[in-house]
């Protein structure tokens, strides 16, 4: 920094630094960043593809089970298929889900522990109880055509064992 000019620091360090900038900056970190970076920009519309694959095969096989409602529609990532699974608690499927080695999730990653019925699904004119049925699942890169067969096998009887108990 020149002398006479004022920087405020960014965060608070050693005074090895003015107190401006603590530590070194990482180039390792930064040029291992710009690499993987390079490398997933070349990936993007091969990944988008394949993601894409991964989730029409899954809505087309949720399709086949009575009473689960694809949200998913239009121009929407290729990385997440929502459902509502009527005549059920989300949270009663995602655990039986979990049983069977299956992860996803009751709402998107913005509301991670809030309990309620989902705003977007109510403003898209679901009812609470159908907008309190709702299931993300969310594809990445090492998701497999074989992730979603096991996640269509087991999901009917996740489907069905969640109903059961909810009518109970």
């Amino acid at each position: 920094v020149r002398r006479g000019v004022s920087v405020v620091p960014t965060g608070f360090g050693g005074g090895q630094e003015s107190r401006v900038r603590s530590g070194t900056v990482p180039v390792g970190l930064a040029v291992g960043f710009a690499a993987a970076l390079r490398d997933a920009v070349a990936r993007l519309d091969t990944e988008a593809l394949r993601l894409t694959a991964l989730g029409d095969r899954l809505i087309a096989g949720v399709r086949g089970i009575p009473e689960v409602r694809v949200n998913t529609v239009g121009a929407a990532s290729p990385a997440i298929v929502h459902v509502t699974v009527r005549g059920t608690r989300a949270d009663d499927v995602l655990l039986l889900l979990d049983a069977g080695g299956i992860d996803c999730s009751t709402g998107s990653a913005c509301a991670a522990g809030v309990h309620q019925p989902s705003e977007v699904l109510l403003a898209m004119g679901r009812t609470a109880a159908e907008a309190a049925a709702g299931l993300r699942f969310s594809f990445g890169p090492t998701t497999t055509a074989a992730d979603v067969e096991t996640l269509l096998a087991v999901l009917p009887s996740a489907v069905e064992r969640a109903r059961s108990a909810f009518r109970d």
